[in-house]
């Protein structure tokens, strides 16, 4: 699949993308992607999450390629069922451990407890050896359950701008590799 035959949909986590995170970078490479609003960035709300992101996989006119980072990607993967096979694939970095009760802010926890079942779609789980908001095998346990191939990406922090992951090359070509396989 080419970035042209899909509708690539952008899901920040938790008080949104700034401008020199890697996936507002992509969304301004990729002429298919657009962000999701998808609510609240600074207090999400589980429920609004959801309906926002359901809503917009049923507008889009292709087929959708979900890329999320941390609340973002475990949305996505709450919603799997609800999108009516729309989705095609699902690229998801850094999911935190929502049903750890040390995570801050404490309301993410309504975005748990993690899905412990296969996503109706191919999926890519990138995760860190060091993410503040999971550890790496919770991580390998998640994309376990969700049938997703995991890919350890060392010691690289949340894989957002704070760890040094602005533009995020080696994300794009694993995004790139995983999207020519569907």
């Amino acid at each position: 699949m080419k970035t042209t035959d899909a509708e690539i949909l952008i899901l920040p986590g938790y008080k949104n993308s700034g401008p020199e995170h890697w996936q507002s970078r992509w969304e301004s490479r990729l002429s298919a992607a657009r962000r999701v609003q998808l609510g609240e960035w600074n207090k999400p709300v589980f429920e609004d999450w959801r309906d926002n992101l359901v809503a917009a996989v049923k507008d889009a006119k292709k087929p959708v390629i979900l890329v999320g980072h941390s609340i973002g990607a475990q949305v996505a993967v709450q919603a799997a069922d609800l999108f009516e096979d729309k989705v095609a694939g699902a690229l998801l970095v850094a999911p935190p451990e929502v049903e750890n009760p040390n995570i801050r802010p404490r309301h993410l926890m309504t975005f748990g407890p993690a899905r412990r079942d296969p996503l109706p779609f191919p999926s890519v789980t990138i995760a860190s050896r060091n993410d503040p908001f999971c550890s790496i095998e919770k991580s390998e346990e998640m994309a376990a359950d969700w049938g997703s191939l995991f890919m350890d990406a060392g010691e690289s922090g949340h894989i957002n701008h704070e760890s040094g992951h602005g533009p995020w090359p080696e994300g794009l070509m694993v995004f790139s590799k995983f999207l020519s396989r569907l």
